[in-house]
């Protein structure tokens, strides 16, 4: 009898379609509304990220002239794919969303205590998108509130679990 041979593997990222979280900004802010947007990457852009090679931590969304640029994402170049191109790894990213997102969002954006902000950033049908969210920021206090409810459910389940 023959042996049976392992299932191909799946090139890329070992966590699906994810490539990047924000956590921080989970964590700071409460989030109000969120929308799904399309990247004006390069090809350098596309290969890193395919690597898993991005970071959103400073990350921040700017309206300018009825249009929405992404700021402060860092995507770091890969040796092999960059090198006839001088690559920014940090450099600003259009963001691709309908004229009436681009009006809702920056109606909120310039409200006291309001920013836009992306979420995460992953795979939809072999395209790069960026979740971005309208988000207020936290108090101290706030958090501290999120910290103590998670630590609450965390207990809860394990409890649950146990029975």
């Amino acid at each position: 009898m023959r042996p049976m041979s392992k299932p191909p593997v799946k090139k890329g990222n070992s966590t699906g379609s994810t490539i990047a979280l924000n956590r921080r900004a989970r964590h700071e802010y409460f989030i109000e509304d969120t929308v799904e947007a399309g990247l004006v990457l390069m090809g350098w852009e596309i290969k890193s990220l395919r690597a898993g090679k991005a970071n959103l931590t400073d990350a921040y969304v700017l309206f300018k002239n009825n249009e929405a640029w992404l700021l402060g994402v860092h995507i770091t170049p890969l040796l092999q794919a960059s090198t006839h191109v001088i690559a920014d790894p940090t450099r600003t990213r259009k963001l691709l969303l309908s004229r009436r997102e681009i009006d809702k969002f920056t109606g909120e954006v310039q409200q006291k205590g309001h920013t836009c902000v992306p979420l995460a950033l992953y795979w939809s049908h072999g395209r790069a998108k960026c979740e971005i969210a309208i988000v207020k920021g936290k108090q101290l206090h706030d958090k501290r509130e999120t910290e103590k409810q998670r630590d609450w459910e965390r207990e809860k389940h394990r409890v649950l679990r146990n029975r």
